[in-house]
């Protein structure tokens, strides 16, 4: 079976940071945008000899805003993954497009490009929240650009929501989510806050300008995304991710299933061959060709847990035949106390061979996860 791997793309660039935000990304760099991607295509040619004749299965443009960046510049990009990379050709291509920097005639050039999927940042549908999150766009402009990416031709999208955000209540949630399940998109991720230490939501945090929402409320909002998605087709197959039959998110099982991915741009992570690195996050450093940071080669017991921890994040849990086959051991002599007490607990479920979370579990997942880490 041929060796396959999924591609990360940073593009850090964005017209505003959100206040949420804790990424590496900046506004106001426009005038670097061509020589930054210049840098990133030739880190991409300097490793691409690593990888001849390894299938690239997924491609996934993140950030930052990659929408920011011309068509121009995200051609010259393109060029190079396709040139430089053997690239299925059923992969998976998928772009970060944020609201408020696409047109029709920009979503019509990226189609031309390769790319099959847009994940669009919307987060709410309300405009008061979307001003409180610092987003650039409004709803309005969320959907033109929604209807827009249809009408250049993509048939697969996802949009990313947020709940639990300081002044949300559960009918503006509601809301939320009976708009964007009208629009039908393929897939929608539904993600908890969380306030992000170094962020500016942060300091409003610790000023008492902003608070936490409730634990309970957050449950609620949830089993309300849960049920609601439910009902309308999309099947929870991650514990933030609802896909229609077929369209789940391939790059991101992969991070999910522990396979090797290679991260290229600024402060971006890679996985191969058994070792964890990433670039440096300071732009001066990563222009000027900064090598490989933090080279971590993971032990088998640093494997086997991430095999657990990432693994159970995902509906279909975690196979038994999976853990001998990568690990040439039977994962009750690893962890068999900790999966009898987290079952008796209510926690884990097992059917047929397959170790996942309960709803119980899901509650408190971070919990579950711990009790893998040695």
């Amino acid at each position: 079976m041929k060796q396959e791997i999924s591609l990360y793309i940073h593009i850090p660039f964005c017209v505003r940071k959100c206040l949420y935000c804790d990424f590496p990304s900046f506004s106001g760099m426009d005038g670097m945008f061509e020589d930054y991607v210049r840098r990133l295509c030739r880190e991409m040619d300097e490793a691409a000899p690593s990888f001849y004749g390894v299938g690239v299965k997924s491609v996934f443009f993140g950030g930052g805003t990659p929408s920011i960046l011309p068509p121009a510049l995200m051609g010259r990009i393109m060029d190079k993954i396709m040139s430089a990379y053997d690239v299925n050709s059923d992969a998976e291509i998928s772009m970060e497009a944020n609201p408020g920097t696409l047109d029709a005639a920009k979503l019509r050039e990226y189609k031309s490009m390769y790319f099959n999927r847009l994940s669009m940042g919307l987060q709410a549908w309300q405009d008061r929240l979307l001003e409180r999150l610092g987003r650039i766009h409004s709803v309005g402009e969320f959907e033109d650009n929604f209807l827009q990416a249809r009408d250049a031709g993509f048939k697969n999208i996802n949009v990313d929501l947020m709940f639990s955000l300081p002044g949300q209540t559960m009918v503006d949630w509601q809301e939320t989510l009976e708009k964007v399940i009208r629009l039908d998109p393929e897939h929608i991720s539904a993600y908890s806050l969380i306030i992000e230490e170094g962020t500016p939501f942060f300091d409003m945090y610790e000023k008492g300008q902003i608070t936490e929402t409730d634990e309970n409320t957050d449950r609620r909002m949830y089993y309300l995304a849960k049920e609601m998605l439910s009902d309308k087709g999309f099947r929870q197959y991650e514990i933030s991710n609802f896909a229609k039959e077929g369209f789940e998110c391939r790059h991101n099982i992969t991070y999910w299933r522990t396979e090797e991915y290679r991260g290229f741009g600024l402060g971006a992570h890679s996985y191969v061959d058994g070792t964890r690195f990433h670039n440096s996050a300071d732009m001066k450093e990563y222009m000027a060709g900064g090598g490989r940071l933090d080279m971590e080669k993971l032990t088998p017991e640093e494997m086997q847990e991430e095999f657990m921890f990432m693994g159970l994040r995902m509906n279909e849990g975690i196979s038994r035949e999976e853990f001998l086959k990568r690990f040439k051991t039977d994962i009750t002599s690893v962890y068999g106390q900790e999966i009898s007490e987290l079952i008796s607990e209510g926690l884990l479920t097992e059917n047929k061979g397959r170790i996942s979370l309960t709803d119980r579990g899901i509650d408190v997942s971070n919990q579950v996860f711990e009790k893998f880490i040695r």
